[in-house]
């Protein structure tokens, strides 16, 4: 009997099949033993789908894990703990919404930032399972960064790189420090009006996660602790700061001629008296949203670079200013505030503005205390110094102290998202939490109160 002749191409598909088998197993197997240690993953864990092919050595959209057999075997042969480590290190960039919200940001910077926050993450999480040696190279990046950002986000640490001006070699230096998995599969831009159900899924995840880690946080230890605070900055979501100053006004009369109004009184005499003659008389009234007086407060303590606080303050003036939108003798306090009020700048134009920001530079740097602001703004209040006052804004990242008693205005506290972290304002407050895009770009706005 001849011997059957074998197919070089049907052997070959052979193989490729039982490669792309064995790096299915191998891809489950270290999922189960992260099911082990983390077992608050178990959902996130199992909502990843493995398949061969798209990324090297593996990857995602957000919807699967896409994988190249032969790399993934050589990583594995090498260290399990590597392999263990490129699963953990993708799904992380999935929770925390990477491959989603790069929003225009420089394509190797992002990779880059998100690279670091997940190791780093990985690294407080001290498993020894999943440990890789990080040099001393990595070590001191992650040091200085840890230096000036109180959690390690994705975007803060974006910020940071932006402010490090590294140079190619030096941004390739980085990058292979923290590199492991294969971003080409991230989307490019976010797709107004257009929502990727991936990302949706992820937001639906992170947030039943946050809930199984919170409630197992006196067991948690000090990388689950950093886990969680990440998944809340992640959580949050985007703020549209123009459209909540906005809502931040009030309606109030001005005496003014209306020409689009008309007073109904002398319209229905004229009627009567004449037959077919209304008389028309404009109404000297009427009801626009008007800002008085307002305060800004900047938390001279804070972290937060001087050009962040530009942005704010023009962002703040330029919705304060717009028509229909305030006074015409308007004036802007903005005072710098750290254990005591350093500095108290009125404003009552665009110009006095824009000659204040071309000098402008922050004053203190003391701890946090945010009741000397309002004993201030109280006092000018009761000396009659200032006229109405709408409401007061106060710009901080940080803690601090703040007062037991209402104060007689408006107030809301914004904060950044890269530097915050949970704090329990007064109920009294408004608290809104912007990342710093927030300041520029428009999104859906909502706010707690």
């Amino acid at each position: 009997m001849k011997e059957m002749i074998k197919s070089p191409i049907l052997e070959e598909q052979k193989k490729q099949l039982e490669r792309e088998e064995l790096g299915r197993r191998i891809l489950g197997s270290v999922r189960n033993e992260l099911y082990l240690k983390l077992k608050y993953l178990d959902l996130a864990l199992g909502s990843l789908p493995f398949s061969p092919g798209r990324a090297d050595p593996a990857g995602t959209d957000g919807g699967a894990l896409y994988f190249t057999p032969g790399s993934l075997m050589r990583i594995y042969q090498g260290s399990r703990a590597g392999v263990l480590r490129l699963y953990l290190h993708t799904l992380l960039h999935c929770l925390f919404a990477h491959p989603f919200d790069r929003r225009g940001r420089q394509k190797k910077l992002w990779d880059l930032a998100c690279d670091v926050a997940v190791e780093a993450l990985i690294d407080s999480l001290h498993l020894r399972c999943a440990h890789v040696s990080r040099g001393a190279f990595g070590k001191s990046c992650t040091a200085r960064l840890s230096g000036t950002l109180s959690v390690l986000t994705a975007e803060g640490i974006y910020r940071e790189l932006e402010g490090y001006a590294l140079s190619e070699e030096a941004l390739g230096r980085w990058s292979r420090e923290f590199h492991r998995d294969d971003h080409s599969l991230w989307e490019e831009e976010e797709r107004p009006g257009a929502p990727n159900p991936n990302r949706q899924r992820w937001d639906d995840i992170r947030e039943r996660m946050e809930t199984e880690i919170a409630l197992f946080s006196r067991e948690a230890s000090e990388g689950e602790g950093d886990l969680l605070e990440q998944l809340r900055v992640s959580s949050r979501p985007r703020y549209d700061y123009r459209e909540f100053l906005r809502k931040f006004s009030a309606l109030r009369e001005e005496l003014q001629v209306d020409p689009d109004s008309f007073d109904y009184i002398f319209y229905s005499y004229g009627m009567r008296l004449y037959g077919n003659m209304p008389l028309i008389e404009p109404q000297e009234t009427r009801e626009v949203r008007r800002i008085e007086e307002f305060v800004i407060v900047i938390d001279t303590s804070m972290s937060c670079r001087g050009d962040l606080v530009r942005r704010f303050l023009e962002e703040t003036y330029q919705v304060l200013s717009e028509t229909e939108s305030f006074f015409k003798n308007a004036r802007i306090h903005i005072l710098q505030c750290d254990e005591r009020v350093q500095s108290d700048v009125c404003l009552k134009s665009a110009e006095e503005l824009k000659r204040y920001m071309e000098h402008f530079t922050l004053k203190g740097g003391g701890g946090t205390d945010f009741r000397p602001a309002f004993a201030y703004v109280e006092e000018r209040m009761a000396q009659r110094s200032w006229g109405r006052l709408r409401g007061l804004l106060y710009f901080t990242d940080g803690y601090g102290i703040f007062p037991v008693k209402m104060p007689p205005f408006e107030t809301a506290f914004v904060f950044l998202q890269n530097q915050y972290r949970d704090v329990d304002v007064p109920p009294w407050a408004i608290k809104l939490i912007l990342g710093e895009n927030d300041l520029t770009e428009e999104e859906k706005t909502d706010y707690e109160h």
